[in-house]
């Protein structure tokens, strides 16, 4: 593990003194008109590309650990020998280049290829299953289809997606999309002739009606049935709906899918001013990015605090003020009584003028198919640390799944979009028989205006919370700790202490030795926007 230690820009073709480069150091550079960064560990010097391919965070501002590099905004990781992507968000490999060493200089030469499938072997195609079906178009999804072709598996891929569009960047619907500073082609995760040219079938509109365990088949409601030798359920969540009084099914918006995104910026397109029921990190997220679209925000909420159960109370307060301090107005300790056209009347009496009503009040996972298939349920559907249901042959990832997380020590589910789609690529890989534990820490971010907060690991409960920094100054590292255990960490503006805390979290259940404390590195030059 290491932090980036010099940020010049020599042409890296012409040499570089190996003297200038510490073992654990990166250097950052140019090939031609190519960014890149040399990195060396220990008597290894490597050239990769210096931008994470999710959405172009600097990799010499973040942490090489075991061999990868790590991005400071969503902690994709890259493999610094080949450039291959080996964990979401990011599913791009990045560029890679041959080092040379020549009397005590390193040089920078050709560009080396991409990562290949064929490259990746799998020992023996008779254990293989002959189809994998995947129930789901969601993060978990397409993080298991492109991992099934990476490997190089042969057989046949077909994903049942319910939605109408393809795979999109769900994180992206409350945030810039919604704000209007990301059009609408930068939101499918893959282009549209990625599947043709995978070989992925990816089925729309097709809502599977029932599961076929023992018989190995799933069949549509339009009465279509797929057979498979494996299958991954990732149907994710739906969201928390309400029957309020008054309200019509056209005067009311939920943010899940691509489709209600679309309605939604539409819908916000003319308005003036907007309520926003539930105080949650989707609903503050969604309050953000239409007050940035200059509209009247009020923010409607039962508890005392916004984010209060899984930030605590005073960063819950801070994260308000950062809502209050650009005009959104919070109504909390109340609900939504009566909604009368364009006239929203509170619990207390309140009434509030609103041209459109977004509800966020939380999801629940859609685990009704594999329930009703006799599936085991643990308040989810239950697997193993393979991700593998009671059902062999049958996995299960993302929100619906309810995993032995050996950090906590707990059985745990959780709604993150990135442990969705590396949960998809684990059991993608345990499909081809590779035996993988899903050990990654839950990692999640959220954007509120110029305030964003990266959390790692889980903590469900806490004993205490400890402060490092300060809230208001925007740089700060919160620590969630149950008996003198830290059970995850929150921050801001520290994204290398973020990407520290993950590593060392992973540390014991990996059999590594300590990486060291976060708190003793130097604090984030910045983090890209």
């Amino acid at each position: 593990m290491t932090d980036k230690m010099d940020t010049r820009a020599p042409d890296l073709r012409a040499g570089v003194a190996l003297a200038e480069l510490p073992d654990g150091t990166m250097l950052a550079g140019q090939v031609g008109a190519e960014q890149a960064i040399l990195v060396r560990s220990g008597e290894r010097v490597y050239a990769i590309g210096a931008l994470c391919s999710h959405y172009h965070g600097a990799l010499c501002d973040g942490l090489i650990v075991d061999g990868t590099v790590r991005c400071p905004l969503h902690h994709a990781s890259f493999d610094l020998q080949t450039g291959g992507a080996l964990r979401a968000p990011a599913l791009d490999p990045i560029p890679c280049w041959r080092v040379e060493r020549i009397e005590g200089k390193v040089y920078v030469r050709e560009r080396l290829p991409e990562p290949s499938a064929a490259a990746v072997a799998i020992e023996s195609t008779s254990s293989l299953p002959r189809s994998v079906v995947i129930v789901g178009g969601g993060a978990a999804g397409l993080a298991a289809a492109d991992t099934l072709r990476r490997a190089g598996y042969p057989g046949a891929v077909t994903m049942l997606s319910a939605a109408g569009d393809p795979p999109c960047d769900r994180p992206n619907l409350s945030k810039d999309f919604l704000a209007g500073t990301a059009p609408a082609d930068w939101m499918p995760l893959r282009t549209p002739g990625y599947y043709a040219e995978n070989r992925i079938d990816l089925v729309l509109q097709a809502k599977v009606a029932s599961l076929d365990a023992r018989n190995k088949s799933v069949r549509l409601e339009d009465g279509r049935r797929f057979n498979f030798d494996a299958l991954l359920i990732a149907t994710g969540a739906d969201p928390v709906r309400l029957d309020i009084p008054g309200a019509s099914e056209a005067e009311v918006h939920y943010l899940r899918s691509f489709a209600d995104g679309k309605a939604l910026l539409a819908k916000a397109a003319p308005a003036r001013c907007a309520v926003v029921v539930g105080a949650s990190f989707i609903g503050l997220e969604v309050a953000a990015s239409l007050r940035s679209r200059g509209l009247e925000v009020h923010v409607v909420g039962p508890g005392k605090t916004p984010l209060e159960p899984v930030l605590g109370p005073e960063f819950g307060r801070f994260i308000q003020g950062v809502h209050e301090s650009r005009g959104v107005r919070f109504h909390l300790g109340r609900t939504v009584g009566r909604i009368d056209g364009k006239r929203v009347t509170l619990s207390d009496g309140t009434a509030v003028d609103a041209d459109l009503v977004v509800l966020g009040i939380g999801v629940q996972p859609a685990i009704s198919l594999a329930q009703e298939a006799g599936l085991a349920m643990d308040r989810g559907i239950a697997v193993d640390a393979y991700l593998e249901t009671s059902v062999p042959g049958i996995f299960a990832a993302g929100d619906v799944a309810r995993w032995p997380d050996p950090h906590s020590g707990e059985r745990i589910r959780v709604e993150h979009w990135v442990v969705a789609e590396r949960q998809g690529q684990v059991a993608a890989r345990n499909m081809l028989g590779r035996r993988e534990r899903f050990d990654a820490v839950p990692f999640f971010w959220s954007q509120h205006f110029d305030v964003v907060i990266n959390y790692v690991g889980h903590a469900q409960q806490w004993d205490s919370l400890d402060i490092e920094g300060t809230l208001a100054s925007g740089d700060c590292a919160v620590r969630f700790k149950k008996a003198d255990r830290t059970m995850a960490v929150a921050t801001i503006g520290r994204d290398a202490q973020s990407l520290h805390a993950e590593a060392e979290m992973e540390a014991p259940a990996r059999g590594t030795a300590s990486l060291g404390t976060a708190s003793n590195r130097r604090p984030d030059p910045g983090r890209a926007k």
